[in-house]
């Protein structure tokens, strides 16, 4: 009985854990920034505009975190680079947010 409980919660980790993904993620929570693109425009990008989205129990996901909804929301005409924030707790709770810098 122990060795069933045991291989059903190591099948049970790995399940939840998934498979390879283009980017970190952690088990029980996820934190990062990632770089997302880069534009050959050079100088300092004084406009910055985010968005977002969120996601409830990984069953339901709202919002707008397109690059093109930041832009709107910096004012902004031309992309210096774009970054990427996720956190994801538990898969309960998820935050994502897209952030445009530019002119």
């Amino acid at each position: 009985m122990k060795k069933i409980i045991m291989f059903s919660a190591l099948g049970l980790f790995l399940f939840v854990m998934g498979c390879a993904t283009p980017y970190p993620v952690g088990s029980f929570y996820t934190g990062l920034k990632l770089p997302v693109a880069v534009t050959a425009n050079k100088g300092i990008a004084p406009k910055v505009g985010t968005a977002e989205c969120t996601s409830i129990l990984s069953i339901i996901a709202t919002g707008d975190a397109s690059i093109e909804t930041a832009k709107k929301n910096g004012g902004i005409t031309k992309v210096h680079h774009v970054d990427w924030d996720v956190e994801n707790i538990l898969g309960i709770i998820g935050r994502y947010k897209v952030t445009v810098y530019g002119e």
